[in-house]
């Protein structure tokens, strides 16, 4: 069964699988009908943000899982993946640090994928 959950850990193993950092997962459901998560990393360089992303896919893929969209891909400065439920961001570190995403969706703090602890107490 393919639960956001499920679905969830998938996207960051395979973020981990190709050396993601600061992986952030971002709680929705009450702020969106849209998605219920979404998942934000970073990539040092377009060719690691592209890797990055074209690993989640595989991944999704292989579990069987429904791939909606992908943008982003040709400059690599941000490369957002759409997976209905959930939605990932892999970003470079400059363009994370300008838009802040985290802050933008946070009605409740993100949390580390690797500890669940809050953003902000770090």
């Amino acid at each position: 069964m393919n639960t956001p959950a499920h679905l969830e850990q998938i996207i960051i193993n395979a973020l981990k699988d190709v050396k993601a950092r600061d992986i952030e997962v971002i709680d929705t459901s009450q702020l969106s009908s849209q998605f219920e998560r979404i998942i934000v990393a970073c990539g040092d360089s377009g060719r690691q943000t592209r890797a990055l992303a074209h690993n989640v896919l595989d991944r999704v893929h292989e579990a069987g899982c429904k791939v909606l969209g992908i943008e982003g891909e040709e400059n690599g400065e941000w490369v957002l993946v759409d997976l209905g439920d959930i939605v990932v961001h892999v970003m470079q570190p400059a363009i994370r640090a300008y838009y802040r995403l985290e802050e933008l969706w946070s009605a409740r703090p993100a949390r580390h994928a690797a500890t669940g602890a809050s953003i902000l107490e770090t």
